[in-house]
């Protein structure tokens, strides 16, 4: 071997041992004592004690209900979500006899209201014509850096997308509500073309690019642009567009949507706001966790020899709990709820249409394993807690079983989350622009020590 290539490989080892050196001191000044977040009565997460969200602001875009108000006592009760006052049910109800329904569920959120047929016609016909991408834009952007992670790819395009807007830092909100509804019309594009992009570049298949037609929903396109035979039947756009409309928005206090106000309240532009945004969902612990929930299932199924013994179910899911297999974090996916203990409205209404695709798939042996786990886990959790309140599904149970049966690709699975959030975080940037609240900058109390400054040479 040439010298130089060994001292280079030298230079390699000398590097990761020092910063294995680093990290060591990096982990032993950056830890607090766990008993000062007790003493100085500190919200973690922004919840009170009883895992309640700290109120922090205020917002008409939706509501989240979870008890009834019994004599002043909270009692736990089925869960609601309302968008705009509307609430989901009867929005996901009132499409029969019509096809889809996330276009008028994205007007809702941004206007406040739901429009008529002239109204909707008219708002489609704009959104169409938003519904596209320059060809130098696919090309400069999309396929030059493909990402093997969807989202990071998301979040580098949109932000790219500053530079083609003639007016990329007005925050009016007639410039802001062009914006959103530019990039809730680009952000399906973007992922499907980005999909693809990786699969060709990093994976060497066929590059598939294919623009959206003229007159279908938002859903419908998605599946022709994903699929190479372009083919779909019509129970699975409705299933498709039935998801978007459940994760469209959740109230201002989840993780990405209080992402939101926090940077929009900074005054920044949209773009890099909604950047933000997409960077917030990506976690496994939020937009992340209907893939955790699958990759579970694909480990139960690989260990539960007979799916309907609800014994060796049972057992297998007590192993999961226990941090004995699995990936060994004590959880089970897509059980239980920071709001919702009764019933989780997103999860009630997803399972229905889960069935309806599992029928028309011959997948019902599985959905009932799904039925199976859900049950058990309601009642093996809360014993496994010591907890009192119920436990129930929420929609990351079933959603990631839905997308496989729509054959859609796991690297999809949380960009059709931040497709289906974007008219919610658009709702709530406007909120937060048009009532021109001060920045959010909550209190970090400080519990160091300050300390005399040492010249190098004396240390």
């Amino acid at each position: 071997m040439p010298k130089q290539e060994n001292m280079r490989m030298e230079d390699i080892e000398e590097l990761k041992y020092d910063m294995e050196i680093l990290e060591r001191e990096l982990m032993k000044n950056h830890r607090i004592d766990p008993n000062l977040y007790l003493e100085y009565d500190v919200k973690r997460g922004l919840r009170d004690a009883s895992g309640k969200g700290v109120l922090t602001g205020l917002t008409e875009v939706s509501d989240v209900t979870a008890y009834n108000l019994v004599e002043g006592r909270k009692i736990p009760a089925p869960g609601n979500l309302y968008y705009q006052g509307v609430n989901v049910y009867d929005l996901v109800s009132g499409l029969q006899g019509r096809r889809f329904g996330f276009e008028e569920t994205i007007y809702l959120l941004m206007f406040g209201r739901l429009p008529n047929k002239e109204e909707m016609e008219m708002f489609k016909g704009v959104m169409f014509e938003l519904e596209s991408l320059s060809g130098r834009f696919v090309r400069d952007v999309i396929m030059k850096a493909s990402s093997r992670n969807i989202m990071n790819a998301l979040q580098r395009c949109v932000l790219t997308l500053y530079t083609y807007d003639k007016k990329p830092e007005d925050i009016s909100p007639g410039n802001v509500m062009r914006q959103s509804m530019d990039l809730i019309a680009k952000l399906p594009l973007i992922a499907v073309y980005s999909y693809h992009a990786y699969r060709h570049f990093r994976l060497d298949e066929t590059l598939l690019i294919r623009n959206p037609e003229k007159g279908l929903s938002l859903a419908e396109n998605i599946l022709l642009m994903l699929r190479p035979d372009r083919k779909y039947t019509e129970l699975e756009a409705r299933v498709l567009d039935i998801a978007l409309i459940l994760h469209a928005e959740h109230g201002g206090g989840n993780n990405s949507s209080f992402t939101t106000h926090v940077v929009s309240s900074s005054g920044t532009d949209t773009y890099s706001s909604v950047a933000a945004s997409i960077g917030s969902l990506k976690g496994p612990r939020h937009g992340g966790a209907n893939l955790k929930a699958q990759t579970m299932f694909e480990n139960i199924k690989e260990n539960v020899k007979d799916w309907s013994d609800k014994e060796e179910v049972r057992e297998y899911l007590q192993k999961i709990l226990d941090k004995k297999v699995f990936d060994r974090t004590g959880l089970i996916y897509g059980m239980g709820h920071a709001v919702y203990t009764i019933s989780d409205p997103r999860e009630v209404i997803l399972k229905k249409f889960a069935r309806y695709l599992a029928e028309e798939k011959g997948l019902m042996e599985e959905f009932a394993l799904y039925e199976l786990v859900e049950e058990t886990a309601k009642e093996l959790i809360p014993i496994h807690r010591k907890m009192f309140k119920p436990v129930c599904a929420n929609v990351d149970f079933y959603s990631g079983f839905v997308y496989t049966m729509l054959g859609i690709p796991q690297e999809l699975f949380t960009p059709l989350f931040a497709i289906a959030r974007m008219p919610g975080w658009s709702a709530h940037r406007l909120e937060e622009l048009i009532n021109a609240g001060k920045i959010i900058r909550p209190a970090y109390k400080y519990v160091g020590r300050h300390t005399e400054f040492v010249p190098l040479e004396e240390r």
